[in-house]
This record gives structure tokens, sequence and C-alpha cells, in this order.
């Protein structure tokens, strides 16, 4: 059985190269890539103002979370009667005050709450700020691609890998600055207090301690690392199947698939439970250990502190001193095994991003590339060879010219190349050999952007945007007036279905346009490509989803809009173009026959055989109608 057509295995999908981890380098790689964004640039002072006010509060923050356990020691050692200090000191009366002391620890609380809260809301303005210029520059570039990458992969995907990566930026700026600094900057001073104010054991005690934390975390985290992978890309399957069925809606219900697209649906997200389930497993087990190496620590500095309370070195105060600093410590060290595990995921995250940001586009300007100048818009392709795989060749040396401002229309049977030349003549693709030149510029020698706004396109499968009318013609011309949308509307024969719409030009068309008939969608497409009004025309079957009756009209209107423009055809119905100044017969890639209608129906040839055979299935069709309507009214007449 040829590969593509067997049954639904169930076997997962081969990764889609668009959400690819890609490589960062690790976390140093991350960090410098990422580095451009999160600090600020010379022009945004208040966002590198932000960043040093977060790192003011940062320490202040911690300054008073060390405060604090002293604050407890004291009001619990006045409690006991113990005063640390001698009788004749300013400070010995808060110990015969130890609801002071009390109210104190009450206020360091509140002062770190404040102060951690503070920063945070300052900081929030930084991450965003990164997110959304990584973001932009993202699908800028996303948009830069060529036709080539988005065909090859898939959409839902590719956009989950936009969406990640955004959290991923926002979760890896936040956790380094919000987290990370600070866990680093508490762990340091809770070191030098256990030194100072007992002694090294303590210290010792602790280091060991958040060691084995941090070891086993990483331990852990990383052998999670490999079951979020799974769960990514059982995520990403889930996602696509869902949006492809959902944009394919239509045709599952034309072929009554909705079992078959439930099923598929509910085996996706099948993986993604079973991952999904592992992965809280995972986290349960590391949860339980770091718990377990943490709790060790704590027993052991305390035992240590029985010890030395019994020897006299210390006080009751001091006990719960250490206990409350290595509770305080246990939040930063669990924000630390998360920060690991959330770090990873992030990096995952964000290179697939960045390996999207990586991929060069196929198509560039040129270092010297100048602005395109039509004078006429002649188009000549000289001896142009294309494939899209190497083993399968679409164009074979054609070479033809379309004068300015004349119509050239293209025929043939499907899979000759026709499309093939309007995809190479946009720049979507580069010839494998042979040039295109417009007026006689080379068009590799030219920006894309201004040969694509010389060329107006009206293809035969329009997409539009889920917008209203006038949004999706204003795209043609972007700074056209409202008067200039109705007329370009009009031209296209759409001003009559728009005056019958409740909403008018405000009416929203859906996702893809499925609110609107392919007849008016095809109108819309020809509306905006009127108001764009290039030199050059690529008329890809623009009236192939209208009626007889609309489709005269339209192309009266697109014969008036072609008046002196350059017009290329393509065309299978070639009855819409017997009065092109020249039509081009393609067969195989090759360009075989060119001339009049009439000099090809005279030569008899490949032309003449398409006409020919158009002509006996119009009229097998139309003898079809004239029977079915016949019997028709026989049986209306019967059953009167």
């Amino acid at each position: 059985m040829p590969r593509g057509f067997g049954r639904n295995t169930g076997a997962l999908p081969a990764p889609d190269p668009s959400v690819s981890s890609g490589d960062n380098g690790g976390l140093l790689g991350a960090a410098r890539r990422l580095a451009p964004y999160v600090w600020p640039p010379a022009d945004r002072g208040d966002l590198r103002l932000r960043i040093y006010a977060s790192t003011v509060l940062i320490l202040a923050a911690k300054l008073v979370t060390i405060g604090m356990p002293y604050a407890y020691k004291w009001a619990t050692d006045a409690l006991a009667g113990d005063q640390p200090l001698a009788p004749g000191s300013s400070l010995a009366w808060l110990w015969q005050a130890p609801l002071a002391l009390t109210l104190l620890y009450g206020l360091t609380r509140i002062a770190i709450a404040v102060l951690t809260q503070m920063r945070d809301a300052i900081f929030a303005t930084v991450t965003m700020a990164a997110v959304r210029r990584l973001a932009r520059d993202t699908f800028t570039h996303m948009n830069q691609l060529s036709l080539r990458f988005h065909l090859e992969r898939r959409m839902g995907g590719l956009t989950r890998v936009l969406e990640r990566g955004r959290t991923g930026v926002q979760e890896l700026s936040r956790l380094f600055v919000l987290q990370l600094l600070p866990t680093i900057v508490e762990f340091a001073l809770v070191l030098a207090v256990l030194t100072l104010e007992f002694d090294w054991r303590y210290a010792l005690i602790v280091i060991a301690m958040v060691s084995a934390y941090i070891l086993y975390t990483f331990v852990a985290t990383n052998w999670r690392i490999a079951i979020r992978k799974r769960i990514n890309e059982s995520d990403n399957l889930v996602q696509t199947r869902a949006v492809d069925a959902l944009l394919n809606f239509e045709t599952v219900k034309y072929f009554g698939a909705e079992a078959r697209e439930a099923k598929r649906y509910d085996e996706s997200m099948a993986r993604y439970e079973h991952n999904s389930v592992r992965s809280y497993v995972s986290l349960a087990v590391l949860n339980a250990g770091q718990v377990v190496i943490f709790t060790l620590g704590l027993t052991a500095a305390m035992a240590l502190a029985v010890h030395d309370i019994r020897a006299g070195r210390t006080t009751i105060g001091g006990f719960v001193m250490i206990n409350a600093m290595l509770i305080q410590l246990s939040i930063p060290l669990n924000f630390m095994g998360m920060i690991y595990r959330e770090v990873k995921q992030s990096l995952l995250d964000i290179g697939q991003m960045f390996a999207v940001l990586d991929q060069a586009p196929e198509i560039r300007d040129a270092p010297d590339a100048k602005p395109l100048a039509v004078t006429g818009g002649a188009v000549r392709f000289e001896n142009v060879r294309f494939a899209y795989h190497p083993d399968r060749q679409i164009l074979k040396g054609v070479s033809f010219e379309a004068p300015a401002g004349r119509t050239l229309a293209i025929v043939g049977a499907s899979g000759a190349g026709k499309s093939t030349l309007s995809r190479l003549l946009f720049r979507f693709y580069e010839p494998t050999s042979g040039r295109i030149l417009i007026d006689g510029h080379d068009i590799a020698a030219v920006t894309q952007d201004s040969l694509r706004a010389a060329i107006g396109m009206v293809p035969q499968d329009t997409v539009l945007f889920n917008d209203t009318i006038a949004y999706n013609i204003r795209y043609g011309r972007w700074d056209a007036t409202d008067d200039e949308v109705r007329e370009a509307a009009r031209l296209a024969q759409l001003a009559p279905v728009v005056a019958a719409m409740p909403a008018g030009y405000d009416t929203m068309v859906g996702e893809r346009g499925l609110k609107l008939s392919g007849g008016e969608k095809q109108r819309v497409a020809i509306a905006r490509t009127i108001l764009k009004a290039p030199p050059i025309l690529v008329l890809d079957e623009a009236t192939s989803a209208l009626d007889s009756f609309t489709e005269r009209e339209i192309q009266d209107a697109l014969a008036a809009v072609s008046r002196g423009r350059t017009t290329l055809v393509i065309a299978h119905r070639l009855s819409t173009i017997v009065n092109a100044d020249e039509i081009m017969v393609m067969d195989h890639g090759e360009v075989v026959e060119r001339g009049t209608h009439d000099a090809l129906l005279a030569a008899g040839g490949v032309y003449a055989g398409l006409w020919n055979r158009q002509r006996r299935a119009e009229q097998a069709l139309q003898t079809l109608k004239e029977t079915g309507e016949e019997e028709m009214a026989v049986g209306a007449r019967a059953a009167g």
C-alpha cells in the first residue's frame, strides 16, 4: 500500500520541524540571546529605572527577611526570661516588653510582603516589554519565511510554538530576577547569620542540606524533562488535530466524519492524558524527596541547637530563631526546585521559538536590491526551470513574454505548471535556473516589497481574514477611502450583495470567510485587487466560483480593470479567455503552443483538443440539464 494511504494506526506522527527543540547553547546561550530583550534599549530609560528599583527592593526585602527571625528570637527570649544584653544597655528595655517584640515580628512580615509585591509590580512592565518585543520579532520573522516553510509546517503546532515561547520568556525573566537572584542573596545572608550568631557547624549543616536538595532537584527534574517533552509533542498533536478539523468543518460534515475526527482527537488526548499522569506522578516523587531532604537538615540543625542550649551556648530564642530561619529558607528553596523545573521548561519552549528565528528566509533581497520601477509592465520568462523537489521537475525551460498592457492567457492540464509561474513571479520561490524580468529588470535584483506592490493577484481559492468586508477589501490598499472601497466593490459586482446585508460593509465574514458564499468571497478578492490597481495583474481562475451571469459581469469588470495593464490569466475554463491577446498552452512544464484563440483552433493541436473536450462536456451537461427540466415539467403536469 502506498505510503500515506493507509488507515490511521494511532502512531504518533513525526515531530513537526516547526516545533523542534532547537539549540540555545544551554542556560548561558539562552541568557545571551534573551539579554537584548530583557535589558531595555537606550530609548527606554523608564524600563531601566524599573530594573534598578527592583534590585533595590530585592535587597531590602531580603534584609528584612533576615531580620524577622531575630524579632522572633528576641520575643521568645523575653518571654523565657533570657536577656542577652547587659542591664544598662539602651535596648535592654525591649526584653521587658515581649509584646513590642511580637509586634516587631509582625511588622517585619508585613514589610517583606509589601516589598516583594512592590518589586513584582515594578518589574512586570520590564518582563512584558521583553515578551512583546521577542513575540513581535518572531511573528515578523515567521511572515518573512518562505512559502515552502509554511507549507511544510502544521499551523496549529506553529502557533503553539509562538504561544509557549512567549510564556517561556515571561517565566524565565521573572524567575531569574524575582526568584533566583533573591534566593541566592537570602542563602548568603542565612549562612552569614548562622556563622556569626551561632557557629560554623550550623552553616555546614545548611550547606550540606541545600547542596543535597539542589542535586536531587536537578537529577529528578532532568528525568521529568523527558516526560515534559512528550507532553509538548502530544499537546501539539492535540492542537493540530483540533485546528485541522475545525478549519475543515465543512469537509468533515460533507463526509459524515464527525465520529472519526472525534476518535482521532480522543486518541491524541489519550496520549496527552498518559503523559500528563506520568508528569504528576514524577512531580509527586520530586516534591516528596525535597521535603525529606529539607526536613533532615532542619532536624539536624535544631538537634544541634538543643545540644547547645543544654551546654549554655545559646538560648531558647536561638532554638526558635534557627527554626524560623530555616523554615523561611524553605520558601525560596522550594522556589529553587520550581525555578530549575521552570527554567528547563522555559528553555525548551524558548528553544522552539529560537529554532523558528534561526530559520533563514529562503528568499532574500540582494544586498544592492533597488525598488522596482515599472514603466510598462512587460513580463518575460527566460529559460526558467524549477522543481519543488529535486526528483520532480515542474518547469522545463519555460520562455515567454507578456508585452506591456496586453493579456496573456495560460492554459493547460492540471499539473502543467501554470500556477507555479505566478508563484515564481511573486518570488515565493526562486527558479532553479533562468530568470524572470519585468520591464527588463531581473526580479531577483529588486526588493520583494516593490515587486509585490506592482502585482495584483486574484487566486482561485480565496481565503479572507476574520474581519469585516470593508477590512478585507481595504487590504488591497490600506490608505483607501471609504468611497474608493465602495467603488471597488461596485466594479467587482459586490455592492448589491453588501447592500442586502444588515451590517453592510461592517459585516463580519467569519473564519476564512466561511460566512460568505464562494462567489462572494471571489468578488471580495477581485475588489481588493481592483483597489490595489497594480500595473500587472495575475488572475488565477478568478471567476471559477461564479455563476454564468455573474461571471460575464465580472469578466466585463476585469476587462475594464485590465485595460492598459499587463495581465496573466491562468485558466481552466477556455471560454473565459477567447478574447485574450495571446494564449499560451503548457503541457508537462513546457510551452507547447502559442497564438490567438482562432489560430490555435485552426492549428488543431493541444489547445484545439482541450477546447473540443470542454465543449463536448458543456454540451453534455446542458443536455442533462434540459432533460432534467423536461422530466420535472412532465412530472408537474402529471401531478396536476
